[in-house]
């Protein structure tokens, strides 16, 4: 049982766990939010944006239309809105995290190296 619990209780099995639960709720968001976004297609248009019924030359490829009109909002909807601010906020934050570390290494290394000519 001790093995169990030490596999349930890592860090990473609870963070994957709270990302797909995060994910799965994000997906319900995105996937109302294609939808507004077909409905307004729908009122520019003047009607339905499904292109179920197109089939040029007796070839169903409406519904793969669709399926791609709605996958490019999704797209979009991710990209702007989770992606972009992401990397963002990360260049923002971890490039301080970075210059501060190359500075602590080349300390180390001139502390290294003074050691070495000392001993020599």
């Amino acid at each position: 049982m001790k093995g169990f619990k030490d596999f349930i209780m890592r860090g990473n099995l609870v963070e994957i766990a709270v990302g797909l639960i995060i994910a799965t709720s994000f997906a319900t968001v995105v996937a109302t939010f294609t939808a507004v976004i077909m409905a307004l297609i729908a009122k520019v248009l003047g009607s339905n944006p499904d292109f179920s019924a197109f089939k040029p030359g007796g070839i169903p490829v409406g519904a793969f239309i669709t399926a791609v009109v709605a996958f490019l909002i999704l797209a979009a909807v991710v990209y702007f809105g989770v992606v972009k601010p992401y990397t963002a906020m990360r260049e923002r934050f971890v490039a301080n995290e970075e210059e501060t570390t190359d500075e602590s290494v080349e300390l180390l290394r001139e502390i290294r190296d003074s050691l070495r000519a000392g001993r020599a």
